[in-house]
This record gives structure tokens, sequence and C-alpha cells, in this order.
């Protein structure tokens, strides 16, 4: 009988440990289920948001009627807008130009006239002279393709007769000459300005300019064209844009973006690693100022470096790389926010789970906010400032308590997870606005300043050497400049380069009157004005 207690003893006990065991595995399997379950919502979410930016509209526009079915009125009120007056009127009025005579009023007209032979003039039922009765006018734009010519610049050299013959020195006068813009090269100043102003500012590669150079007669390399860059980069544009970088340093307020560059040669560095170029630029008051810099990296001593010296504001789009520049506040961007929430919004399949109703809540807090701004764009920055902390500053707090709830709530590994997450973090920066009037919600300003690199990027892919990219950065840094001060960036190009070879490069005044806002500047560098 002991026996058999025992062993029923022995049995109960091995079923117990196996219930055990099998209710572990079974627990740890419900873990392992649940995580990979995330995961898979995580990257179905990274599918849908692939396939919506290869496929889908790029606009970060939203449909504030489609987000907002039951909220519209509170959405789109607005207290400051009054009611329409309505009146009845009755007047006549001179016709409007049209978009044609728009377009053409700036251009130059040359006037072609048609007109019969005097021996045509006569009525062929009469036999009585014909007078000019109307004119009829057709209109064409002519396009004249680019010529390249050869301009010879012929010095003279003068000495005297009489000390030839009767002196022991004789006196060497030469006239005087501009100098060249590149000595001992083909260059003209205007060359050299339009083989920049086509790859910089309008994406075409030197390879293409070359094949362009070769339909005209002469061979110009490619090689050639990128030497020319380098030269007018580091002699010439340089100078104008350490200038600039002078007074982008004395504003209270800046920009910041950057954005990745492939350069293929660079000492101690593989083909496959990525730089960066950086861009810093002026707020919408005083000078505008782009810059670019090229970096090897994305490290925090390239904006600590370029910004010494600098106090005042700083926007940035949340990189931590900007943290530890001294003596700035740092203001966040809510384009990233918004964007953010609008990713995840698109991210989801079931556009009525709670997910998506969040994502929309989200989206709605930060279209707001970009309301308010639209609606406060013309006031003073005083006033603005003021009515930031009447209109924003509550919406603000109602959205801080939402995101501190909602994170609660939410898998911290979704695409509305990082959403809340990327507000919570940034809250301080994102909310720095309310601080000064001159201020901006966002960072779109350094965005929309940065894409004509980006977009030249994907034309010419990468830099062949540090040199060169350097180089880029200074021309990109003149162009951009130019175009936000309404300048023609070939004329503007072509006036520095005859310039700054005739004179003291020394002299802070003389570089002054070059500068992208100077009025001193001719008025063949600016565009008409429309």
């Amino acid at each position: 009988m002991m026996n058999n207690k025992v062993i029923n003893d022995n049995s109960q006990d091995t079923m117990e440990y196996k219930l055990e065991e099998l209710q572990n595995k079974c627990a740890l399997q419900e873990q392992q289920i649940e995580e990979l379950s995330v995961k898979i919502h995580w990257y179905e979410e990274q599918i849908r948001l692939s396939k919506h930016k290869l496929f889908g509209a790029s606009s970060e526009k939203t449909n504030s009627a489609q987000l907002n079915l039951f909220d519209e009125p509170e959405y789109e009120a607005n207290d400051q807008v009054k009611e329409p007056e309505y009146e009845q009127i009755t007047y006549q009025r001179r016709k409007q130009k049209g978009k044609k005579e728009t377009l053409l009023e700036d251009l130059p007209v040359k006037r072609i006239e048609y007109r019969l032979p005097e021996e045509q003039q006569i009525c062929d039922k009469c036999g009585e002279k014909l007078h000019e009765m109307s004119q009829q006018v057709r209109r064409e734009l002519k396009y004249t393709p680019a010529k390249l010519e050869v301009v010879e610049h012929v010095t003279y050299v003068y000495s005297c007769r009489n000390c030839e013959k009767n002196d022991v020195s004789t006196p060497v006068v030469t006239a005087p000459t501009p100098k060249a813009v590149l000595p001992g090269s083909l260059v003209s100043p205007s060359l050299m300005s339009h083989v920049m102003t086509q790859k910089y500012g309008q994406g075409l590669p030197l390879y293409r300019q070359e094949q362009q150079f070769q339909s005209f007669g002469i061979d110009l390399s490619r090689q050639n064209l990128a030497n020319w860059m380098i030269h007018g980069a580091e002699d010439w544009l340089s100078i104008i844009y350490n200038r600039m970088h002078d007074y982008l340093l004395k504003q209270d307020i800046i920009h910041a973006d950057e954005s990745t560059l492939q350069v293929l040669h660079e000492e101690g560095r593989t083909a496959s690693q990525k730089s960066y170029m950086w861009l810093y630029m002026t707020g919408h008051l005083g000078p505008q100022i782009v810059l670019y810099d090229y970096r090897t990296t994305r490290a925090n001593k390239h904006p600590i470096n370029f910004l010494s010296g600098y106090k005042g504001y700083l926007h940035a789009d949340g990189y931590a790389g900007y943290n530890n520049v001294p003596n700035v506040t740092i203001v966040g961007c809510f384009a990233h926010a918004r964007r953010k929430f609008a990713d995840a919004l698109k991210a989801v399949t079931d556009k009525t789970s709670n997910s998506a109703l969040a994502s929309k809540e989200g989206l709605d807090y930060c279209n707001k906010l970009f309301t308010i701004e639209r609606n406060l764009a013309d006031l003073t920055p005083e006033d603005r400032y003021k009515k930031r902390l009447e209109l924003s500053k509550p919406v603000l707090e109602a959205f801080s308590s939402w995101l501190k709830l909602k994170s609660k709530q939410t898998l911290p590994k979704s695409a509305l997870g990082g959403a809340i997450d990327y507000c919570l973090n940034q809250w301080e920066k994102l909310e720095a606005f309310l601080l000064d009037g001159r201020l901006e919600i966002s960072n779109n300003r350094a965005e929309r300043a940065i894409k004509p690199f980006i977009i030249g990027r994907k034309n010419w892919l990468f830099a062949n050497t540090a040199r060169g990219a350097t180089a880029s950065a200074t021309i990109y840094s003149i162009i951009e400049t130019a175009k936000l001060n309404n300048l023609n960036p070939f004329y503007y190009l072509t006036y520095l380069f005859e310039q700054l070879p005739n004179m003291g490069t020394k002299d802070t005044a003389q570089l002054d009157a070059l500068l992208p806002w100077s009025a001193s500047l001719p008025d063949e560098c600016r565009n008409p004005k429309k």
C-alpha cells in the first residue's frame, strides 16, 4: 500500500509540474504573439506609408471637412471675421489686361510692319487711293538660341620715342585693362556665371552642359567646367559668402536644416559613407540670407562652430545635434509634428478605429494652430505676440493635456505612438514660438531653402571631392540668396565676377555694396517687378 501511495504521489507531482510547465509555455507564447503582433502592425504601417509616399499625393494639405465631420463649426470659427455687407453697384469699367499682355509687358518688342506697295494701294472698284483704316496685330514669342563668341582683350602699351633715343631709361605706360576672372583661362565672367546657374540654379549636370557646348562647335570638357566652378567659388564667391556669414550671425533669428550628400573621393572615408550639407538662413525680417555648409558628418560640433558668436533664436526640426549650440533658444517645428500625425492616419486601414480617430484629433490640434497663424500673418510682431497668447496658448494647453492622456493609451512603437512621443519630447521647443512675434510656428522656411540642393542632387547625384562639395555649398549660397532678394542669378554672378577681380576685397564698404540686398546693385541684376 505504501508503494502504491508513493507512486500515486509522484505521478500527481509530475502532472502538476507538467501542467505548470505548459502554463508557463503558453504565457511565454502569448507574450511572443503579442510582441510579434505589434511588430507586424508596425511593419504594415510602414508598408502603407511607403506606398503612399511612392504613389500618393505629396501635399500635406488636409481636408478639414473630411477630418472634422462633427466639429466643423468649432474648427472653422473665427470671431474676428466680420459678416459680409452687400450692396448693389452698377458701373462700367475698362477691360483689364489679359494674362497674355501681362506676361509680355516686360519684354523688348521688335515691330515688323506689313504694308501694301504704293502701286497696290488703289481701290479695285473706283480707282481712288486707299487709306490705312486699322491694324491687325499678332504677337509671338521669338526664341534666339544661345551663342558663343570670342572676345579679344587687346591692351596697348606705350613708350616715349624721345626717351628711347636720348635717355638711358624709357617710361612704359600700359592702358588699363580689367583683370580676368581666371587668369590663363578662356572663361569670361558671363560664361562662368552661365555654367554655375545652369548647374546650381537649374540642376543641369556638367556632362550635359559639355554636350551643349559641343553642339556650339567647341569642346569644353566637364573637367574644365568643374575647375571653373571650384576656382570661381574659392577665389571670388567665398569673399561674398564670408561677408554674408558675418551678417547672418548678427541677426536675432536663424533657421537651420541639413541633408545628406555623397562624396566619392575623400581622405579616410569610403564613397558609400554619408556626408552632410547643412543650411542656415535668416528669418522673414532683415536681410534675406541662405548659407550652405558642407561637412563630413552630422555631429553637433558643426552647428556649434558655424554659429560661434551667435545669440538668439534657432529654428530646427527636432534633431538633437542643435541642442548644444550655446546662447540660443531652440524653436521647434509644428510642421514635423503635424506630418507625423498625418502619416499615422495614412498608416491606418480602418478609418473608424480608435487609432485613426486619435490621429485625426492630433492632426486637428496642429491644423487649428496653423489656421490661427494664417489669420495673424498680416499683423505686426508685437500684435502677433499678443494674439498668440490669446488664441494659440489655450490650444497648446489643451493639446498638451491630450498628448499626456493618449500616451498612456497608445502603443509606443506604432506610428501614432511615435507622433505623440515626438510632441512630448519636443514640447518645450514646440511652444517656444509664443516667446516672440517674429518667430514662426514651423521650420518650413529652411525646408524650402534646402529643396534646390535636394532637387539638384537628384540630377548630379554626388560630388567628386570634398573641395568640390565645399565649392558647391558656396555657389548654392550665393544663388539662393540672390533669388530671395529678387535678383537674376545669372546677371548677379556675372556682375560679381566683373567687379571682384578689380577691387580691394578687404574693403568691407566695397564688399557690402555687392551683397544681394544692396540698393547700389545695377538694375540689370534685378528681376522685373511683378
